[in-house]
């Protein structure tokens, strides 16, 4: 804290915040406490948290960053959220952003050094939360945490051997034990429900078909909130049991958890309203605003009186979708945006049905357009978002009628399109080639 004195009197300037403080809730699990243990030791560098997903990584991780900020032992404290590919360029941009920063340098190499400089004026811990795969602390630019420096870095990823790889010491983060996983439930579905007659026997069941998970146990919790019918709770019980007992993997067993929620909505307008989340990029952020203003111009919501009322709607299916947590609310620059987890995003893309067709490779490190045969005659929409593809042959033509929806926007290496690649799209509604290096057509 500086003090400076004025003729008007005595002026506090406070310091800056070590970091951003992340909205949480209450956290179930003695993960935290080991965690912590490390990074406020000397023995450890680097932290790997793995674990299945849907485990709790990021929410543990949130937990610890805002104590970290709080407690200010460290001058910074940054999050950055990987994710797949890992791009060394798009990283360091990440990393600098979060420390309000920024990087004259151009090339890799030359801004890897300017980094490594800006970062090591001052004890940091950085997190980086959902790494697919392994990298080097020296090409990025971010110095090697020592005793000296008194930094640390922490990594969240569902692979050990990635974490192994980068020389972490392991922390696993396992399922919630059954008291754990019912007092997290109870939270989420209010703890009166315990006052029905004969409820408590079925819910502990339900929560027990949850297998530990947080995400699994919120967003069942979430989506039985509100419901006092013990037939009700029966009837989810006997459904969770069969989806359950019909997959072996512990990744499929979740998916069919994430799935029954999915189908509890029992409305194919928000269902469409939330698998259309899914076209964009893992860990895309939404406004509230773009995204019913893109639902409204897809036509998935059925409102045939004002844009207004269409609206209204919208905001009402957001609602259900956030408190259900299917989609999670989280702040950015102040502002309230939405996005998926990536296991709900999985889950979402997985269940697409027949009668509506999409084709997403959105964030695959795409270099060309997929082939004429990838284009199915009864696509609905697709998503080529955040790609490299820097041409589209001028033969390529897909047979696409039915084609409603086309997303390439992220793709700054895409400059022209030739106008036989639409011929075939005759019921092409909604074109994105926002951030592209695409002018006209």
């Amino acid at each position: 804290m500086l003090e400076r004195e004025f003729p008007e009197g005595l002026v506090i300037e406070r310091a800056p915040a070590p970091g951003v403080i992340f909205p949480t809730e209450n956290l179930e699990g003695s993960t935290k406490d080991e965690i912590w243990k490390c990074l406020m030791g000397n023995e450890v560098g680097m932290i790997g948290v793995c674990g299945i997903g849907g485990v709790g990584k990021t929410t543990i991780m949130q937990h610890i960053n805002n104590d970290l900020v709080r407690e200010g032992r460290f001058q910074k404290v940054i999050w950055v959220v990987v994710s797949y590919p890992l791009i060394v360029s798009e990283l360091q941009m990440k990393i600098v952003d979060a420390m309000r920063k920024t990087l004259r340098e151009k090339e890799e190499m030359r801004r890897a050094v300017e980094l490594m400089e800006i970062m090591g004026r001052e004890s940091f811990v950085l997190i980086l939360d959902d790494v697919w795969e392994e990298f080097s602390l020296k090409e990025v630019g971010i110095p090697e945490p020592t005793v000296q420096n008194g930094s640390k870095v922490v990594i969240t990823s569902r692979s050990a051997k990635v974490c192994n790889n980068l020389r972490c010491k392991i922390v696993e983060v396992r399922p919630l034990s059954p008291k754990e996983s019912l007092n997290l439930f109870l939270d989420k579905v209010v703890r009166d429900v315990l006052e029905v007659e004969g409820l408590e026997e079925i819910l502990n069941s339900v929560v027990k078909k949850c297998g530990g998970l947080p995400l699994a146990i919120v967003v069942i919790a979430g989506s039985m909130r509100g419901e006092y019918d013990i037939r009700e709770w029966r009837t989810t019980l006997d459904e969770l049991q069969q989806c359950v007992k019909s997959m072996e993997g512990m990744e499929d067993k979740i998916f069919m958890r994430l799935r029954w929620s999915y189908d509890r909505l029992r409305s194919p307008e928000i269902q469409q309203c939330f698998l259309y989340c899914s076209l964009f990029r893992e860990d895309y952020e939404f406004s509230r605003k773009s995204l019913i203003e893109a639902w409204i111009d897809e036509g998935l919501i059925n409102e045939s009186g004002s844009r207004q009322k269409a609206y209204d709607k919208g905001h009402r299916i957001l609602n259900r979708l956030e408190r259900n947590y299917l989609l999670e609310k989280i702040v950015k620059y102040k502002a309230w945006r939405f996005k998926m987890h990536d296991v709900v995003r999985d889950m979402a893309i997985k269940s697409i049905g027949p009668e509506v067709r999409y084709m997403v490779k959105a964030g695959m490190r795409l270099t060309k357009v997929p082939n004429e045969h990838d284009w199915a005659i009864d696509l609905n929409k697709v998503s080529l978002m955040a790609n490299y593809i820097s041409e589209i042959p001028v033969g390529l033509t897909p047979k696409c009628p039915l084609l409603s929806t086309l997303i390439l926007s992220d793709g700054f290496n895409l400059s022209e399109i030739p106008s036989s690649f639409f011929e075939d799209m005759v019921g092409l509604k909604v074109l994105d080639l926002s951030d592209t290096g695409i002018e006209a057509l």
